[in-house]
């Protein structure tokens, strides 16, 4: 029987090996860079928000190491369909868990970073695309004159 070990690392390694969402969106209405000065690791995340304000889809590219593109992977999926505002708390609450602060409560899937906070160098690969998902959430706000948080 597998360990909740072996069991996270397989999700790490799925999601690296075959990333959901990994494309350039032509029709986004937001995008953001990403870069990790200390390791290499780029990202760009789109993300097309509907009137309602919900994130209709979401994608990403870039190049990095297997926790990084992994959880760009997981972040797609876990945002695509929330409101801003909903992905902005899923983004606190994933920072709290990366960095030790906070739990795995309510994250689903993303719980398996929750080792991350063990590595501190590995803490902005498995961030990187959230920040970068914020920028552009908050680059759609400034652009339609919705307040940011």
């Amino acid at each position: 029987m597998a360990t909740m070990s072996e069991l996270y690392q397989g999700v790490i390694l799925d999601h690296n090996r075959a990333p959901r969402n990994y494309r350039v969106m032509e029709d986004a209405s937001c995008h953001a860079d990403g870069f990790n000065p200390s390791c290499g690791d780029r990202v760009t995340v789109w993300a097309r928000l509907g009137d309602d304000g919900r994130i209709e889809d979401v994608s990403f590219q870039g190049e990095g190491c297997a926790i990084s593109r992994a959880s760009a992977s997981l972040m797609t999926t876990a945002v695509k369909g929330r409101t801003r505002e909903e992905a902005l708390g899923l983004f606190d609450r994933f920072h709290e868990l990366v960095t030790g602060t906070g739990g795995a409560d309510a994250l689903g899937k993303l719980a398996v970073f929750g080792g991350v906070s063990a590595f501190p160098m590995r803490v902005k690969c498995a961030s990187l695309s959230w920040h970068a998902l914020r920028s552009a959430l908050e680059a759609a706000d400034d652009q339609t004159g919705t307040p940011t948080r």
